[in-house]
């Protein structure tokens, strides 16, 4: 029996299954760097949050969190929904939107109780009156339905809820994206213009007010980068204008200015909605969503930046972003343990040094730790991969000089 000839390759072999690409780890170190960022941001008063991403510019970590996770939902979920398993990519959506919850109720009794023992032990009863925890003491009943209910968050402990809600929306985002990108994409942000000029949002309970991340509006930023990346995925490329290159320089370099001038304690500008003009963070304003694409975008336009990110499988920030969910609580709860001890101790700069040196290494020893613990007994599976192959995950044109 002879093997069929591939006129350009010679023998073709024969196929003997699914082979797993290679795993972008460019996602896995971007993801990395934004938890690593997050943990710093939610330790205020040391002298690193002063050197942390959101010093540079409108948006900060958490905008750099949801797009990345709309792009490895896509490159995690996209196939399935388009060829077909879409129940079993709902259900399997829905379970991780589950856990998300459940990790985030775990979570606020944790860091409850944190507070908890710094005003019992440490005699500071002025710590209950801190993170959002005062109202759960004044009234406890209601609060407590809040919690679960998702209507009551405390401070810095506000993400995993708009993940999980976006999550559950996510198999009605890919469906229709995956079909009309376009206009899926423009009834999206259509939903983040409405919810930002009138307010709507998951309501807080029972304190007034809105949840801190709207979901409503926080889903056209995952959106878009749900739709790149099944863009890419189906073999289309991010285009490289110069001008548009060009543009995305300048605002990123006025927003390095801005955020260091007294411009930046204005709410908003020319009497317009703060959607469009501010810098809210509840509703996702313009500006600061067009400033964490625009860094995306120059990363993308340049390979030899997004290069810089690419690690081996091995690496330790690689390691670090594969395992985010759990790094991620572990960050949230050393972050705020970081807090109790900063308000009873203020310190120097050698014990912020200590303490945030000790929380990012106990995250990086819990990711090894969860990375052997999958391998123990050479039991070991090779990680089907997020992504197309490793030179494909980041698509992009050419410069519009050479590809008019």
């Amino acid at each position: 029996m002879t093997m069929p000839i591939s006129p350009d390759r010679g023998p073709r072999i024969p196929d003997r299954g699914p082979r797993i690409p290679d795993r972008d780890t460019r996602i896995d170190v971007f993801r990395a760097l934004a938890l690593l960022i997050i943990f710093v941001d939610h330790v205020p008063g040391t002298v690193f949050e002063t050197l942390t991403y959101k010093n540079f510019g409108f948006s900060d970590a958490a905008e750099a969190f949801v797009l990345i996770s709309g792009m490895s939902v896509a490159l995690a979920y996209g196939a399935k929904i388009q060829s077909g398993d879409r129940l079993l990519a709902t259900l399997k959506l829905w379970r991780r939107a589950g856990v998300l919850y459940v990790a985030h109720i775990v979570t606020t009794m944790a860091v409850l109780a944190i507070f908890c023992a710094a005003a019992m032990f440490a005699k500071r009863p002025d710590m209950l009156t801190l993170i959002n925890i005062e109202p759960l003491i004044r009234d406890p009943q209601h609060v407590l339905i809040g919690i679960v209910t998702l209507g009551h968050q405390l401070g810095y402990n506000n993400i995993l809820p708009v993940y999980a809600v976006l999550l559950l929306m996510a198999p009605t985002f890919l469906l229709f994206i995956s079909y009309q990108p376009f206009t899926a994409l423009t009834l999206s942000g259509t939903l983040w213009l409405v919810a930002g000029i009138y307010q709507i949002a998951p309501p807080n309970y029972p304190e007034p007010g809105f949840w801190f991340l709207n979901p409503l509006s926080w889903q056209f930023l995952f959106n878009i980068g749900l739709a790149s990346m099944l863009h890419i995925r189906r073999g289309g490329a991010i285009p490289v204008n110069r001008w548009l290159v060009g543009a995305s320089a300048v605002y990123v370099a006025m927003a390095l200015v801005w955020v260091h001038s007294p411009l930046w304690g204005h709410v908003s500008w020319l009497n317009l909605p703060v959607v469009l003009t501010g810098f809210d963070k509840t509703f996702l304003s313009l500006p600061r969503l067009l400033h964490i694409l625009a860094v995306s975008y120059l990363i993308v336009a340049f390979p030899s930046v997004s290069n810089l990110f690419r690690a081996s499988r091995d690496h330790p920030l690689a390691i670090l972003g594969k395992r985010s969910l759990p790094v991620f609580i572990a960050g949230t709860l050393i972050a705020m343990a970081a807090q109790v001890m900063k308000l009873i101790n203020p310190g120097g700069f050698a014990y912020d040094g200590l303490l945030i040196a000790a929380g990012i290494a106990i995250q990086f020893a819990l990711a090894y730790y969860l990375e052997w613990l999958s391998s123990v007994g050479g039991n070991s599976k090779p990680v089907r991969s997020q992504a197309p192959p490793i030179h494909a995950s980041f698509g992009v044109g050419t410069m519009a000089t050479s590809n008019p």
